[in-house]
């Protein structure tokens, strides 16, 4: 899977991500679900588990960044 494809994809936070943390996503792709290391995409957030993300940038194989999809708002 390629940059392009991955970046925009919605995903939810399976281990905490954060500073100094290695977190985990599951992002909806290829058919099925996969998970993914994953980072901050602005490098300070700390994003608790269960928080829907968006996918800013992929890192082959299996790292991404991410950010907050709604940014705390309610939906």
């Amino acid at each position: 899977m390629d940059d392009v494809s991955m970046v925009g994809l919605i995903g939810r936070v399976t281990g905490t991500v954060g500073p100094g943390l290695v977190g985990e996503v599951i992002v909806r792709v290829r058919g099925g679900a996969e998970h993914f290391l994953a980072h901050p995409a602005p490098g300070t957030a700390r994003i608790e588990r269960g928080t829907v993300v968006t996918v800013v940038e992929y890192l082959p194989p299996r790292t991404v960044y991410v950010t907050e999809a709604y940014d705390g708002q309610t939906v």
